[in-house]
């Protein structure tokens, strides 16, 4: 095979700006579990109050749990996005999360 043809056949590369935060000011995320993350329970669920600079290679948000009265600072691998809730679902997802 030439090196015409390798080059051809490779997928393309996706990069991703990593400058650009991956979650949106108000979003709803979960925490992950791994070493290194600060005292909290795993799988808690958050809202993402503010974007922050980076620190190091990562990215960086304020988060805020309702039962809470303090925001947390968490760096973009610790966090996974909550699904979108089905039809109806919705309002008592938000009442059981934030204790509307």
């Amino acid at each position: 095979m030439t090196p015409a043809n390798s080059a051809s056949r490779r997928e393309p590369s996706v990069h991703r700006d990593p400058t650009i935060h991956l979650f949106a000011v108000g979003q709803v995320v979960r925490l992950r579990g791994g070493y290194g993350v600060f005292t909290s329970r795993v799988g808690d669920i958050y809202r993402i109050t503010a974007t922050l600079p980076p620190s190091g290679n990562a990215l960086q948000y304020r988060i805020r749990n309702e039962r809470e009265q303090y925001e947390r600072v968490a760096p973009e691998d610790s966090l996974e996005p909550m699904r979108a809730a089905e039809p109806g679902e919705g309002a008592a997802l938000v009442d059981r999360t934030f204790s509307r």
